[in-house]
């Protein structure tokens, strides 16, 4: 009797420190596991918040096109293009964009314009040359026809300038061209350059205004049958 008491107690101690070496394995691997959960939270955490705010920014970020108007060909401004004047195109073309509502600033040096004439499709980004690439307002004889505004239009085929219309903050200028809300600038593009000697009647035009970020300003349009006037709304 003696004997089986001594085996019972010696089994019972093994039993108990065979718990307790399961138990302890049992925590650690519970706590690696929620490490693991934690950091692999942490990070969806971090890649939701980081996701949500590009989506916001794409949905809500954007340029819209508020208008479009088109130049004939005129003496003063082609001299030497005789080609262009009789064969009676339009030569230079604005484009009036904005900031859309809620929209995050759109820095013009990373926008692209994007123009066809469905027979060729030119990409133009923001000149970098200073003299050509900004005006601070419309000259008083009008958008097309004062050679200090003009400037702005004499670019090379895969070049835009700007024209500004609205910036109460000062955000847009020749170093930063930046627009925010409120902003409202002239994208001049020069039509002889791109689609030499420039765009002919009846002729559908196409294209976008491309931001760093956000939606395009879609635009498409189909030139006079005849170009009777100096200057045309075309959108």
């Amino acid at each position: 009797m003696k004997f089986r008491q001594v085996l019972k107690n010696k089994d019972v101690g093994a039993i108990g420190i065979g718990a307790m070496i399961v138990f302890i394995a049992m925590v650690l691997v519970a706590g690696i596991a929620a490490s693991v959960l934690v950091q692999t939270a942490n990070k969806l955490e971090i890649q939701a918040m980081q996701t949500g705010d590009q989506t916001t920014a794409e949905v809500a970020t954007g340029i819209k096109v508020v208008d479009i108007e088109g130049e004939k060909a005129t003496n003063w401004q082609y001299t030497n293009e005789s080609s262009a004047w009789a064969n009676n195109t339009m030569t230079n073309m604005t484009i009036t964009v904005a900031p859309r509502a809620g929209s995050k600033d759109i820095d013009l040096n990373q926008t692209v314009i994007e123009l066809s004439d469905t027979n060729y499709k030119c990409i133009l980004t923001l000149t970098s040359d200073g003299s050509k690439n900004y005006a601070a307002a419309v000259a008083a004889g009008g958008v097309f026809s004062t050679t200090d505004v003009a400037s702005v239009f004499e670019q090379a085929a895969n070049n835009f300038g700007i024209i500004e219309l609205e910036d109460a903050d000062d955000s847009c200028g020749p170093s930063s061209p930046v627009i925010n809300r409120g902003d409202r600038v002239m994208l001049t593009i020069n039509l002889t350059a791109c689609f030499s000697p420039g765009i002919s009647t009846r002729t559908d035009v196409w294209g976008m205004v491309i931001p760093e970020e956000g939606s395009a300003g879609t635009f498409g349009f189909r030139t006079p049958a005849s170009y009777t006037d100096s200057v045309f709304d075309l959108y």
